[in-house]
């Protein structure tokens, strides 16, 4: 099974930082469902380019934080997430994405006006499909 994490060499995150975020990232969102197998430490390891141990870690982390969970000899499964949890955690990640937006406006001297008419803008560009 592919699971699609992008790696990036250049980040000065951690590698096991940015797979541990994304994979968080993919159940939480719903797009790797409840119930789904991972593929194993070694054969997700292999698809990353990354060590076993890394993987391993990943996998213990999401685990302890109720995730993911390991049944032996059958495999790394996605537990049930809540739906508060799934809202929290939709609300988070827009929040912080609109915060690194309000400080690259202020880096570049935007006015709140201007950066309310940029995102009214980006939202009927998105609505409209181009």
């Amino acid at each position: 099974m592919f699971i699609p994490i992008q790696i990036n060499t250049n980040s000065s995150e951690p590698l096991y930082a940015q797979i541990k975020h994304q994979l968080r990232a993919l159940i939480l969102s719903g797009q790797v469902e409840e119930g789904m197998l991972l593929p194993s430490i070694r054969e997700f390891a292999n698809q990353l380019q990354c060590s076993v141990i890394t993987v391993r870690r990943v996998y213990q982390d999401l685990e302890n934080e109720g995730l993911l969970r390991t049944k032996q000899g059958t495999g790394t499964f996605v537990t049930p997430v809540q739906a508060a949890e799934r809202d929290r955690y939709r609300k988070e990640a827009i929040e912080q994405a609109l915060e690194q937006a309000v400080e690259a406006a202020m880096h570049v001297d935007v006015s709140t006006d201007e950066l309310m008419l940029m995102l009214q803008e980006v939202i009927q560009r998105k609505h409209s499909g181009s």
